[in-house]
């Protein structure tokens, strides 16, 4: 593994598997957070509101969706979650940075 895999926390699978280019970014973060800066093309979807939200938001369970928050630990219950509703294609991005990064997206700041 790389320095900058480590640094930008792509130490298990995923990080090496390629991301699908037709994936929807999903941003469980705050609306605030959100708007402090969001990847490109991404859906603010709160943690908080996730199970009330998904299913009008996300409604193609086939669709492959990259979460991500601060750290990656609301993106991995966005996904645990979004999984166990029968969702099939979840990849755990872990931060806005990584996300940016690995799809070649601008970082948008508000």
């Amino acid at each position: 593994m790389s320095w900058l895999s480590k640094i930008l926390g792509l130490s298990d699978q995923a990080s090496t598997d390629l991301w699908p280019e037709d994936a929807l970014v999903v941003d469980v973060r705050s609306p605030t957070e959100f708007r402090s800066a969001h990847v490109e093309g991404a859906l603010n979807l709160p943690l908080p509101e996730l199970a009330e939200a998904a299913p009008d938001r996300l409604p193609d369970k086939a669709r492959p969706l990259v979460l991500y928050c601060q750290s990656g630990m609301r993106s991995a219950s966005a996904q645990q979650w979004l999984q166990a509703q029968g969702y099939q294609h979840l990849i755990n991005g872990r931060s806005a940075s990584t996300v940016a990064f690995r799809l070649q997206r601008q970082i948008v700041r508000g």
